[in-house]
């Protein structure tokens, strides 16, 4: 490249394939140490992988292999697909990530040592160069003691913006939603076109990654306020497939249905089952999500006793992230006046 980065110069130069020993070779990091030349590769396929490294001391090689990290024994499957980073203090750590489906991409962060000029990424327990990743392991010593936390799941909705957490599915315009000062959210009903088959493509989802892969409940509160008939709002686990509870306004009340999709990335049309016609609009919607992204849904209607819908839905991911905890608000009608549903909290707990 010319030296203001802006174009290249040339073709460039091949200097590794790895279609024989390394399939999916991807993301190269370059970096340079004591001499070397160094290219940090996943390869193998984002859930059964390895971390490669190649060297040289001439950046247009030949480059040395070496897998320098892979599973091994350990239950962290596809270990790669990150980088080599340093502190001030002097210790090495790799970053990376492990594809566990419904439960998405989780981040581990691995010990990194140099030997004879080559890394090794986790714990060698066998001295032939090639680490396994660790669960538990010490914190890189950067001069603070912190304790053990989580990323934010829960939101009483009392702060004038919304959570790290949440995550809208196309970038967000404002009339969507926004927290008030009386301490809910409110949303408002956007409108949904017919030419789309299903929820995949809808912007207005609001969502957030499941917390854990253990077992958690995820409960919501809110007040459904439409204006005009066809209006849902909805709360859904979310991916390629999806399902969910969701109320809709139609001409003679209020309707609440169970909604399901699957293949919903490849443009199927959704199941709807009516459970039951409702006469208030105060409603707690819920999900339990155990271990292995089993979800069982339920619904309370006002003050009144839960009510558990039979079966079960197994959570899938979506493409490139795992499966997500979403609210939405859609409408048919093409009006400037659309109804709004007043959420009160959004609150997420572990079980057994």
């Amino acid at each position: 490249m010319n030296t203001e980065g802006t174009k290249t110069l040339d073709q460039g130069v091949l200097v590794y394939d790895g279609h024989d020993s390394d399939p999916t070779i991807e993301g190269p990091k370059f970096y340079k140490r004591n001499g070397y030349y160094y290219i940090f590769a996943p390869a193998g396929g984002v859930s059964t992988g390895w971390q490669l490294v190649l060297r040289s001391k001439n950046i247009y090689g030949p480059y040395e292999r070496k897998v320098v990290m892979d599973q091994g024994s350990t239950s962290i499957n596809g270990p790669h697909q990150g980088a080599w980073v340093d502190t001030k203090t002097g210790e090495h750590w790799f970053l990376h990530f492990q594809d566990k489906e419904a439960y998405g991409r989780v981040v581990h962060l691995q010990p990194l040592k140099w030997v004879n000029d080559w890394p090794v990424i986790g714990i060698d327990k066998n001295g032939d160069g090639k680490g396994e990743p660790v669960i538990i392991y010490k914190k890189p010593a950067v001069g603070t003691t912190d304790q053990v936390r989580t990323p934010p799941d829960s939101d009483e909705f009392n702060k004038p913006s919304l959570g790290l957490q949440w995550q809208w599915q196309a970038n967000p315009k404002e009339g969507w939603a926004y927290p008030t000062t009386s301490g809910y959210l409110k949303m408002f009903a956007v409108y949904n076109s017919d030419s789309l088959p299903n929820l995949w493509t809808v912007p207005n989802l609001l969502a957030q990654k499941f917390p854990t892969s253990g077992g958690f409940r995820a409960t919501t509160k809110v007040k459904f306020k439409p204006a005009t008939d066809g209006e849902r709002f909805g709360f859904l686990v979310f991916g390629m497939d999806y399902a969910g509870i969701s109320v809709v306004k139609r001409k003679d009340g209020f309707y609440l249905y169970y909604i399901s999709c699957e293949g919903a990335d490849k443009g199927n049309l959704p199941k709807e089952t009516i459970l039951e016609k409702i006469g208030g609009n105060n409603l707690t919607f819920e999900v339990e999500v155990k271990q292995g992204g089993e979800c069982s849904f339920s619904y309370t209607i006002g003050d009144g006793q839960a009510s558990v819908i039979p079966g079960i839905f197994h959570a899938r991911p979506g493409k490139w992230v795992g499966a997500k905890l979403g609210l939405f608000y859609t409408r048919k009608a093409v009006t400037n006046d659309g109804g709004s549903a007043e959420v009160d909290w959004f609150r997420v707990e572990a079980i057994q």
